[in-house]
């Protein structure tokens, strides 16, 4: 197969100036080595430093398939089972009507214990960061019960059972950044050496990840990037400007969720060693179970994305892709593989900005298609649904600020509001919908998928979190 680095560089370059971010960098790798590597923008815009393959992100959640990993070699080593329930490691973690037995590590790393979008990653973040003033940081700040700086904090809270469980483990897959948290912990117990000496031990270090580290406050980050380490950028609520800092994340017990800084060229190793089922230059650097625990066969495969261990596994163009985003305060990310020995990454320094069209870019890049293709698993069919009247409602998620989701039926239309934004409801099949802009339906928001019970939703799961009715 040709591939033509000029014309992806033009179109990375392009679609970097259309969506105006400040630096981001891509690395692509294969079976033949670096097929693409670049920097656009600045890591620094105040001082005109350039962004390159080297500089040190943060990669937010693209964490939590490392975090997975640690477990899955673990159980490798008999030093744990992903069936062994959560109470063997926290005895007090008891979940409302739910037997002690079914609440396992695989449940929690699957993101399908059955706990709904709850508050204690950002309460961890307006207590122990350095944020900017707004209603998100006063109202986080009100309402945190105290600093969930401990993970103890973390397991009361949930313990306490002040929340509807989705249902029961295994039953639904609703995003959990708290079960990330307490899987951390895990690691430390099971390994007898804290999470982050041993990713540095076990994968890292093998892999060559020289300028890959789990960091909390980015310090240990900035003394090893010899100066190549970037600022973090935010747009301004009232005026779009972009706005710089260096103020990181900081979210004590959220380590292995959230808190590994890397390059684009080093993630894409982790991720390229992954596709080899554990090689990386020819040696075995992780055992080939591990990774099958992590994304094996044990997984369906269909252009439906599913979360297995830390990562979505879905079919593109007919080839199995396993990817995964993050985003924080001035990280806003995106990587994965391609079977057969495949991997590329995106990583930027702008929070709350969409990497899909740049990653697709790269995927389109590796299987010779048209570079402009999309790949959204759910379009609109151009038809209605039958039963509209079951969706109308208002679906809540408490992951921070309460977020709605509110459906309502005019004129015979499904329309209404989501993130604070008025939307329509465009039909995709099934009980699955694409989210639009009402004013601009080119738009793409999100995408919705409803569970109904007795001829009602009771549930809206938002892209990867379960928004649950309220009435």
């Amino acid at each position: 197969m040709t591939r033509d680095t000029k014309e992806l560089e033009q179109f990375l370059a392009q679609l970097f100036a259309k969506k105006g971010h400040p630096g981001i960098a891509v690395t692509i790798r294969g079976p033949e080595g670096i097929l693409f590597q670049h920097g656009y923008g600045y890591r620094d815009i105040e001082h005109r430093l350039p962004a390159d393959e080297h500089t040190i992100f943060g990669i937010a959640s693209m964490s939590k398939s490392i975090t997975a990993l640690c477990l899955a070699i673990l159980e490798t080593e008999g030093k744990l089972r992903l069936s062994d329930p959560i109470t063997k490691y926290f005895p007090t973690l008891h979940l409302p009507g739910t037997p002690d037995e079914c609440v396992t590590l695989r449940s929690i790393a699957m993101h399908r214990w059955g706990v709904p979008p709850m508050e204690p990653l950002e309460w961890s973040i307006a207590m122990n960061s350095a944020e900017r003033d707004s209603d998100w940081y006063r109202q986080m700040r009100q309402t945190a019960p105290n600093r969930m700086d401990r993970i103890e904090q973390i397991v009361d809270y949930i313990a306490a059972g002040h929340y509807r469980m989705l249902g029961m483990p295994g039953e639904y897959m609703s995003y959990s950044n708290e079960g990330y948290a307490i899987l951390s912990y895990v690691v430390d117990q099971a390994a007898t050496i804290p999470l982050e000496q041993f990713m540095q031990e076990r994968i890292f270090g093998p892999l060559g990840m020289t300028r890959t580290l789990m960091d909390l406050d980015g310090s240990k980050a900035r003394a090893i990037s010899g100066g190549n380490m970037t600022s973090l950028f935010e747009r301004d609520e009232k005026t779009g400007a972009l706005v710089q800092d260096d103020n990181w994340s900081i979210l004590p017990p959220f380590r292995g969720c959230a808190c590994v800084k890397s390059t684009a060229s080093d993630i894409t190793r982790y991720y390229k060693m992954l596709s080899d089922q554990g090689c990386w230059e020819g040696r075995q650097v992780i055992p080939r179970e591990a990774v099958e625990l992590l994304i094996g066969e044990r997984f369906p495969v269909s252009e439906k994305p599913y979360y297995c261990l830390g990562l979505e596994k879905r079919l593109i163009d007919g080839r199995i892709v396993c990817e995964h985003a993050g985003g924080l305060h001035g990280v806003s990310t995106k990587g994965g593989l391609i079977e057969g020995g495949y991997a590329a990454a995106v990583l930027c320094n702008e929070g709350d900005a969409d990497m899909d069209e740049f990653q697709w870019a790269c995927y389109n890049f590796i299987l010779g298609l048209p570079l402009a293709t999309t790949h959204r698993w759910a379009e609109p069919i151009g038809q209605e649904f039958g039963m509209p009247e079951a969706l109308v409602g208002d679906y809540l998620a408490k992951e921070g600020v309460p977020a709605h989701c509110i459906v309502r039926l005019e004129h015979g239309r499904l329309t209404g509001s989501y993130s604070d934004q008025s939307v329509d409801y465009l039909y995709c099949g099934g009980t699955v919908f694409a989210i639009v802009s009402h004013d601009d339906p080119t738009q793409r928001i999100s995408t919705v998928e409803f569970y109904l019970r007795d001829g009602q939703a009771w549930g809206a799961r938002c892209y990867t979190r379960i928004y649950q009715r309220v009435d």
